[in-house]
């Protein structure tokens, strides 16, 4: 289990590689917008800055799954990708309105986070490593092997659409109510946080924890 959660921490820093190329241009962009004023590089630089910052929660579906999947293949990022698309569609507000008949609850407003984003990511990693060698019927195999990677990603990532609209809400009001904990208790939250940040970097941990402050794992970085 411990080998796994610091694999997983390992694979986490896949997709985090991809962020300093955004500061850049994006650093660059502004240095330009506040220097000429409004202008064609710096648009096209905080676009493409943008493009990366306001895609990681794929970037880490994609990554997480290439990271944990016992070979760098690309059938294992297309399973990631495959999972990450048919939990968001499922569970977008739109979708869940329709499906329970009402109004869906504002957790589902923040389904696009880095936490569905990782569990796509696990979930394309276990259907690579557990159906890569898939045989199937003569008939059939053409889809066998890795190519079968993603189909499956897509029936299980359905499963667990269905899990989470149960207990996405959940989770995201205890985040919540967490955030606001931590809040509340103004230094001694930020004491909390370092102690147990440094507790775990011997254990290659610390990466799993740094996912809820960095990256606002729920989308609730407005708490204040």
């Amino acid at each position: 289990m411990m080998k796994y959660l610091q694999r997983l921490g390992k694979s986490l820093m896949l997709p985090v590689a991809c962020l300093p190329v955004a500061g850049i241009l994006l650093g660059i962009a502004y240095w330009l917008e506040s220097s000429l004023g409004s202008n064609i590089p710096a648009t096209f630089l905080l676009q493409a800055g943008g493009a990366i910052l306001n895609h990681i929660p794929l970037l880490f579906a994609i990554g997480v799954s290439v990271g944990m999947a016992d070979e760098s293949k690309g059938a294992a990022a297309l399973a990631g990708l495959v999972s990450w698309l048919v939990i968001i569609t499922l569970l977008s507000p739109v979708s869940v309105a329709k499906l329970s008949g009402s109004v869906a609850d504002p957790a589902f407003d923040k389904i696009e986070n880095v936490f569905t984003g990782i569990i796509s990511g696990l979930l394309g990693a276990f259907c690579y490593n557990r159906f890569k060698n898939t045989k199937l019927p003569d008939a059939l195999a053409f889809f066998g092997g890795k190519r079968s990677v993603p189909i499956v990603a897509a029936g299980l990532a359905c499963i667990v659409s269905i899990l989470l609209f149960f207990s996405w809400p959940l989770m995201y009001n205890g985040l919540i109510l967490f955030g606001k904990s931590i809040l509340d208790t103004g230094a001694v939250g930020v004491g909390l946080y370092a102690f147990f940040n440094r507790l775990l970097i011997p254990l290659g941990l610390h990466h799993a924890l740094n996912q809820v402050f960095w990256f606002d794992v729920a989308g609730i970085n407005d708490l204040a």
